[in-house]
């Protein structure tokens, strides 16, 4: 890489972008060097157009120039694109056609499928895997030797087991683990994360009760796992899990309909809180005229 070389530095900086009839202050993190920019348009929320639009311009007016006096390009990293507005996905593929011979944009994703067709028909798509079992274990052990913590055989192996291939989960859980119990044992439970043990609660309220007032409860509830900065989409998707297993099985196959259907407009809008809502009210509907039909 380019920036390798360079001093790598974390800025917060403040953009004033003209938007017509008014001007809209922009903070956002990056990490730069002088021959990069990396950063998450997504932090921003509905405005990251803005941002999008404003960074390559940027960037596109100093172009690094090498030791022969040849201008050069800058390399700009896009992080969680999947999580860009349909506008700044848009705005996105404007500017990088426009601004091409003077930026090198590296987009990254967890799901493809929820960046526009435009936008990856443009790219070079590369596939990176999840880490394996394996790796997490070799990368838990690796810390555990640098932290000069002793660790039982097997334990490493359940905590991966537990993580679901995600790196980041299983050295959250170990760094729990730790705070919990040390020394460790080779039978200690390896506890779930608080907001996973959140939503299974919010699931529980939904099956016991379907009325207006259970929905505004749960309705706070799910507003708290959102303020605490778990992203929507993880909030719905551990919902239906927990509401699954719960389930009888003549109606998963429609709660994972109306899951998906509420998913996909949750991508579509900007209020995350109010599809998650309909979703719960949805759900309580169809469970409610469930037990009235079987029970009476």
């Amino acid at each position: 890489m380019l920036w390798i070389l360079n001093l790598v530095k974390v800025e917060n900086r403040n953009w004033k972008i003209d938007a017509g009839s008014r001007t809209i202050d922009l903070e956002l993190t990056t990490l730069a060097s002088t021959n990069h920019v990396e950063l998450s348009p997504s932090d921003v929320g509905f405005q990251d157009r803005y941002i999008v639009q404003e960074i390559i311009k940027e960037m596109a007016k100093n172009r690094p120039i090498d030791t022969k006096g040849k201008k050069g390009f800058k390399v700009l990293v896009l992080n969680e694109v999947d999580k860009l507005s349909r506008e700044a996905q848009h705005s996105l593929r404007r500017t990088m056609e426009k601004y091409s011979a003077s930026c090198r944009l590296t987009l990254c994703c967890n799901s493809s499928s929820k960046v526009t067709e435009a936008i990856r028909s443009r790219c070079l798509n590369i596939r990176i895997n999840a880490p394996s079992a394996e790796q997490i274990v070799k990368v838990l052990e690796f810390i555990g030797k640098k932290e000069g913590l002793q660790l039982p055989s097997g334990f490493a192996a359940r905590i991966a087991e537990k993580s679901n291939r995600n790196l980041r989960r299983a050295i959250l859980s170990f760094e729990t683990c730790r705070v919990q119990q040390y020394p460790f044992t080779s039978n200690q439970a390896i506890p779930p994360m608080d907001w996973e043990e959140y939503i299974s609660e919010i699931a529980t309220d939904i099956m016991k009760e379907q009325s207006p007032k259970r929905l505004f409860q749960v309705r706070g509830k799910v507003y708290e796992l959102l303020i605490n900065c778990i992203p929507p989409e993880i909030v719905l998707k551990r919902l239906l899990h927990e509401l699954l297993k719960k389930l009888d099985a003549e109606l998963k196959h429609e709660i994972c309909h109306w899951a998906a259907y509420y998913e996909h407009r949750m991508r579509l809008g900007q209020k995350a809180i109010f599809h998650i809502e309909a979703f719960v009210a949805k759900f309580m509907s169809i469970y409610k005229a469930f037990l009235i039909a079987t029970f009476g």
